[in-house]
């Protein structure tokens, strides 16, 4: 059914209990936080999509007190689809509840042709956002990323781009994603120096993916700044869809995807062996991959992202075991040596 056929369209009114679902952690030393999970649309919001499903995610996601949702302007397919879908739903269902919504974009991907759609100049940056709020029907976002480093445009550029788009009121916070630490360092301190403070990095990190651990997630500490964590489940491997093999049309068996059958088979005594322990945990393997994530108090929220309602439901479940013994991060960090 499209969106737009209001023969079956039931109104949406939220759950009065919202915010009795899910626990909220402070953004670094900011006056922000975040849900313990945070949804992302990276997937399942492009126009092949069906955008009734999307609408339940969503729906789904603020009922459970999941109000961050985090957006770029390339997800689709194609550029820009998930931004387009997400201002549609943002018209038919959650502009009365606008204030309540942390809504996050990203620029720095190839986007649209010719030297100016890519990387970080400040021509790229705030050209990207303008486009993303006309897609999302929005007079502003909470936060807005550089979503990479460039290796070409001066940092300082594009740091004073991202303090522009505050000051001129696109955003009211910005962050970085997917830098190193030095660079990161860096970057927090020129934003410092202009007055403009980074909220958050947006950063890679899943127990099979740790390269946060080494400088950055104390970089981060240390300046105040908070860490949401992408991918926590690894491209779908930290789930107990692989702890048998690959199935037939999974991701891993789909050789047009990311994840690739040999880097599955690698991880899979790794896989079987954790599944054990969250087993005897009472949890699943995914659950337990978020939990493993969160107790980190450097890490400020998980980002999900979800094929169903259902699958968000249970993710928001799971964060009632949060807690590891002693005896438990000890055997999983033998198995993830």
């Amino acid at each position: 059914m499209d969106i737009n056929d209001k023969s079956g369209y039931q109104h949406y009114t939220p759950n009065e209990n919202r915010y009795h679902n899910i626990n909220y952690k402070r953004c670094g030393q900011s006056g922000i936080t975040l849900p313990l999970i945070s949804l992302g649309l990276w997937h399942n919001f492009g126009h092949a999509d069906d955008l009734l499903k999307g609408q339940d995610i969503l729906r789904t996601a603020f009922d459970l007190g999941v109000v961050h949702f985090d957006l770029a302007n390339n997800y689709g397919p194609p550029y820009g689809a998930a931004e387009t879908n997400f201002g549609r739903l943002m018209n038919t269902d959650f502009t009365p509840y606008r204030d309540e919504l942390f809504i996050s974009s990203k620029a720095g991907y190839d986007m649209w042709p010719g030297p100016h759609g890519n990387f970080g100049s400040r021509k790229h940056l705030i050209s990207s956002l303008d486009q993303s709020l006309k897609r999302m029907n929005l007079d502003y976002v909470d936060l807005f990323y550089h979503h990479r480093p460039d290796p070409e445009t001066p940092l300082y550029e594009t740091m004073c781009a991202l303090d522009y788009i505050v000051r001129s009121g696109r955003a009211l916070y910005v962050g970085i994603s997917n830098y190193p630490a030095d660079m990161a360092s860096e970057a927090i301190d020129i934003l410092d120096s202009l007055g403009t403070p980074c909220l958050i990095h947006q950063a890679r990190y899943s127990m099979f993916d740790r390269w946060v651990e080494d400088d950055l997630l104390d970089t981060l500490a240390q300046k105040g700044v908070g860490c949401i964590a992408f991918s926590p489940l690894a491209q779908g491997m930290l789930t107990s869809k692989y702890v048998d093999g690959i199935p037939e049309r999974s991701r891993a068996d789909n050789p047009m995807t990311y994840l690739q059958r040999e880097t599955v088979e690698q991880q899979l005594p790794r896989i079987k062996a954790l599944n054990k322990i969250a087993l005897a945990r009472g949890q699943s393997l995914s659950d337990m991959a978020i939990a493993w994530l969160l107790k980190d108090q450097r890490v400020s929220s998980v980002l999900v992202g979800v094929s169903s309602a259902e699958q968000l439901r249970q993710n928001v479940a799971g964060l009632g075991k949060t807690q590891f013994s002693e005896d438990e991060l000890t055997a999983i960090a033998r198995i993830l040596a």
